[in-house]
């Protein structure tokens, strides 16, 4: 799979969210986050600063979800990325 411009493939990482004080919060409750976190499978032709194995946050609302070998990947934008791990 190559992906073409600035788009990426990633792998969404589920990841459980504690507040401060140590709780964790409900799917309902991490749902309402605005960023989620994931895995960068492949960077695509034109992305320069974002590399395979990255793990990265992106918005939630942005990309779309297609199946590659019956797999599910997500595709985003590199402009969808907003931190680098």
């Amino acid at each position: 799979m190559k992906p073409i411009g600035i788009n990426i493939v990633i792998k969404t990482i589920e990841e459980e969210i504690k507040t401060s004080s140590g709780l964790l919060l409900s799917s309902d409750d991490a749902n309402q986050l605005r960023y989620k976190k994931g895995k960068v499978v492949k960077p695509g032709t034109d992305v320069t600063v974002i590399s395979e194995g990255d793990e990265i946050y992106y918005d939630k609302r942005a990309g779309y979800t297609m199946l590659i070998n019956n797999e599910p990947y997500t595709i985003i934008s590199q402009n969808d990325v907003v931190v680098v791990l």
